[in-house]
């Protein structure tokens, strides 16, 4: 692998990462990664309604319903946050 390579390649990855907000970055901590993973998930189940409707008939729930818990995690989809320790 040349010089040139790695550059276009960690360009490629710098541009993936400005352009989409769950690729991650260099300060991305473990709990904002756990909380993209989470949402994408949850955004993946509302999206897909075989997947919705398997969950509603595992957990004897209608599909609106399922859909409704799924959006009430999505906004804290791991707790609270951390406390940040400023130095």
């Amino acid at each position: 692998m040349q010089a040139s390579d790695r550059f276009n390649i960690n360009s490629q990855l710098e541009h993936l990462q400005a352009k989409y907000v769950g690729t991650g970055h260099a300060d991305l901590n473990r709990f904002e990664w756990a909380v993209n993973i989470q949402r994408d998930s949850y955004a993946s189940y509302i999206g897909h309604y075989p997947i919705l409707a398997y969950f509603a008939i595992a957990e004897n729930e209608s599909i609106a319903r399922e859909r409704y818990n799924f959006m009430q995690k999505m906004l804290l989809p791991c707790g609270l946050p951390p406390e940040r320790e400023d130095d």
